[in-house]
């Protein structure tokens, strides 16, 4: 089944109700193994195209993940990246900022870390939990030590989204192509989660009480990011949001996405010039 990348996309400049976008749809594959095959053909196109990006030198790709606790981020990444080389590919987690993060503005940690030219670089998590667990939460804001001006400003959320979108965007104008991926879990899928963690010994260590009572902020959260996606979502640096129900169709969509944005950078296999050409043609006659 073809995945139309177009009906996952928020297009820029709607408002989002998080309850029309679903967090399920019918399956993308016949069978596991039929899901994991087309998985797999993914990862190869990913893998061929993450060669080209680092042999042309010119792009880098940034990938950022957000979801509600259990949303299924990690494991995405394990299966949709696991081709890929490291040597092009890093994989950052942003948890609570230190005290050295919290001393500057709320990029600052985030952009430490952008990946180079020839480069993936993952983000699980990024600067949008600055629009999104610090609304949620208003004490996170007032650690931030902001002057009270900026601290009291009703359109705090406003101007941080602008400055978001312009970040995005001279990002983008000098070849970094932002590939932005919310997956949409329901409350009740969350709770199975949960419970699974609990229930299997081995992913004990994955539940904590914090995570539930954050699941006690399920509204406020939803809402945090509804006005995130509207305003965030541009022609540089769309919002997908990815229905994470069912994780194998999850995969599907996340991995295609991935790959049909970096087609657009219609990066060619590189070709040697003459010189070149003359210059492999000594090294090979030195080898022979």
């Amino acid at each position: 089944m073809k995945i139309d990348v177009a009906k996952f996309s928020v297009k820029p400049g709607k408002n989002v109700r998080l309850k029309h976008w679903p967090t399920e749809i019918k399956a993308l594959y016949d069978s596991k193994e039929d899901g994991e095959e087309k998985i797999k053909e993914h990862v190869k196109q990913l893998q061929e195209l993450q060669g080209r990006l680092y042999a042309d030198g010119r792009h880098a790709a940034l990938i950022i993940l957000q979801a509600m606790d259990a949303g299924g981020k990690d494991s995405a990444i394990k299966h949709v990246m696991s081709g890929v080389n490291p040597q092009g590919c890093q994989v950052v987690s942003f948890k609570a900022p230190s005290a050295e993060e919290l001393g500057h503005d709320f990029l600052w940690r985030t952009t430490r870390q952008l990946p180079p030219r020839g480069d993936i670089c993952i983000f699980n998590r990024s600067y949008y939990e600055e629009v999104l667990i610090v609304r949620v939460h208003p004490d996170l804001l007032a650690k931030q030590r902001l002057p009270e001006k900026c601290a009291r400003d009703k359109d705090l959320w406003k101007h941080r989204y602008h400055s978001i979108n312009e970040f995005e965007k001279h990002l983008a104008r000098n070849g970094t192509k932002i590939i932005k991926l919310f997956l949409h879990i329901s409350k009740g899928e969350q709770r199975k989660r949960f419970l699974s963690r609990i229930e299997e010994p081995e992913k004990n260590w994955k539940i904590t009480p914090e995570d539930v009572r954050e699941r006690g902020h399920w509204h406020e959260y939803t809402k945090a990011y509804e006005h995130c996606l509207a305003a965030t979502s541009t022609e540089w640096a769309p919002w997908h949001v990815a229905p994470a129900d069912d994780k194998m169709n999850a995969r599907l969509i996340i991995s295609r996405i991935i790959v049909e944005s970096l087609k657009e950078l219609k990066i060619a296999a590189p070709q040697a010039d003459p010189a070149r050409r003359r210059e492999l043609a000594t090294i090979k006659r030195a080898l022979k």
